[in-house]
């Protein structure tokens, strides 16, 4: 998949997922279309894309094995990764560890690896 076609999948399961999780009714910015969201956006979109699609790929696809939270916990440290990598001082909420991320974004995450993990045919 290109890779602006990857960055778009993950961006419409994470708007997905926050449809599904969110309790009541999300931040604007949680679910902006494709068409508004911002560069870094999409360049944090498609390289958290990239790094779920190789870390299935060295796994030899046998990632279906690994459970939600892990799942989640993955998409979650590479977006870390990227909201460093975008901002010398981004927002606590933007870099916060797994144990502190609210549950809807938790499961958000989880439900982002596995939206990449089906459309690459890992698993």
């Amino acid at each position: 998949m290109a890779e602006t076609g990857g960055a778009r999948l993950f961006r419409e399961a994470w708007i997905a997922g926050v449809r599904r999780h969110f309790p009541g009714e999300p931040k604007a910015g949680y679910v902006t279309p494709w068409d508004d969201t911002p560069q870094w956006e999409r360049e944090a979109a498609g390289a958290v894309y990239a790094q779920v699609r190789q870390f299935i790929e060295v796994s030899g696809g046998r990632t279906d094995r690994l459970s939600r939270e892990q799942k989640g916990r993955f998409v979650a440290v590479c977006w870390t990764a990227q909201m460093f990598r975008h901002f010398d001082a981004p927002k606590p909420g933007y870099v916060a560890d797994w144990p502190d991320l609210p549950a809807w974004q938790q499961e958000t995450d989880a439900d982002v690896f596995e939206a990449i993990e089906k459309a690459g045919g890992g698993g």
